[in-house]
């Protein structure tokens, strides 16, 4: 049976504050390229893993939350696109690509695998999987299409548009024909969500002194369709300048996950004067419609109708770095790593 190294990303204790790379450690452990006996596991080899903001939750001791805490000493654990080395499972063989949750580690033996999901088309690059046919895919389009039931002309307003879910609801936003303004951290962020994905207006948020007077110069009738991902101070202003009967879909907090003490939203009131339905979800609520999503998707990015920026670190030695990275907004588009080229 063959053994081999096996480079890991191990959490070395939990995370106060703002993430920095020596909260975590590369270590080299050995791993057998067998599946354990009377086990319906799967070994695979992991080709890319995924960054995402909801990891920064999961590096804290937390209880009652959608998912536990990473364990310290352990290594990380997120989406990513493997490929099958040994399989006990009958919906797996050996060969077969995958991308689901994995650890952060160059091999990793998934127990459950029954949360995988096959991947059958590879004439996209497989590293779409951790992004646009992945998670960020599906959390845009349950988002978007499923809560906020979205209509031709609409106005819609999406913060830290720029990112992985952001470019997506941006962009399905103008293809059914709405009004789409996206916020981002740096000029050249502002530049991408304008003239790549086609957003009709876009601004940086960190140059605005008023963010409701903002959002006031660039909705002056009001928004629609809110797609959240920062919290905070932007969703205070935001609340101000919705529409009567807006909809609010509640991705992520991104601008709260490092703060000790969440800061308060004080403008609730308008959920009742407007009549707003805010609604939190997550990825895994829209899974079962992922066959759908990917029929819907697939064509528009072979037809060029939807583009996706990834923001790529090579090697597993990088993922600490490009992690911490999101924190401060370092990435310009999906961030992953890059784990080997096979």
């Amino acid at each position: 049976m063959e053994e081999v190294s096996n480079k890991q990303i191990i959490l070395k204790d939990y995370v106060n504050g703002v993430p920095k790379e020596s909260d975590m450690e590369l270590r080299i452990s050995t791993i057998k390229l067998k599946v354990p006996e009377d086990s319906k596991a799967v070994l695979v080899k992991n080709l890319y893993l995924s960054c995402d903001p909801y990891m920064r939750p999961r590096m804290k001791k937390t209880e009652g939350s959608y998912t536990d805490s990473f364990t310290p000493g352990s290594p990380l654990v997120g989406f990513g696109v493997a490929k099958v080395v040994d399989s006990a499972h009958p919906k797996f063989k050996k060969d077969d690509l995958v991308w689901g949750i994995t650890g952060w580690e160059e091999y990793s033996i998934i127990k459950a695998p029954d949360s995988l999901f096959k991947i059958h088309n590879t004439d996209v690059p497989l590293s779409y999987y951790t992004g646009i046919l992945g998670m960020p895919g599906i959390t845009a389009y349950g988002g978007f299409y499923e809560l906020c039931s979205p209509k031709k002309g609409e106005t819609v307003y999406v913060s830290a548009a720029s990112g992985a879910v952001g470019q997506l609801v941006g962009q399905f936003a103008k293809l059914l024909g709405c009004y789409v303004v996206g916020s981002a951290g740096s000029k050249e962020k502002v530049e991408l969500l304008k003239n790549r994905f086609g957003f009709d207006e876009a601004f940086n948020y960190k140059e605005e002194q008023d963010l409701s007077a903002a959002l006031k110069r660039y909705f002056p009738d009001g928004i629609d369709i809110y797609f959240e991902n920062v919290g905070g101070k932007m969703l205070d202003a935001v609340l101000l300048n919705m529409r009567i009967h807006g909809r609010i879909a509640v991705c992520g907090f991104i601008s709260q996950y490092n703060l000790e003490q969440s800061e308060g939203v004080h403008n609730l009131f308008c959920l009742i004067t407007k009549r707003i339905r805010m609604q939190g979800f997550l990825a895994a609520d829209y899974f079962p419609l992922y066959q759908k999503f990917v029929e819907m998707v697939t064509p528009h990015i072979k037809e060029g109708k939807v583009t996706y920026v990834e923001d790529i670190a090579e090697g597993i030695e990088s993922a600490p770095g490009a992690l911490v990275g999101l924190f401060s907004g370092r990435n310009v588009g999906k961030q992953l790593v890059r784990i080997s080229r096979e």
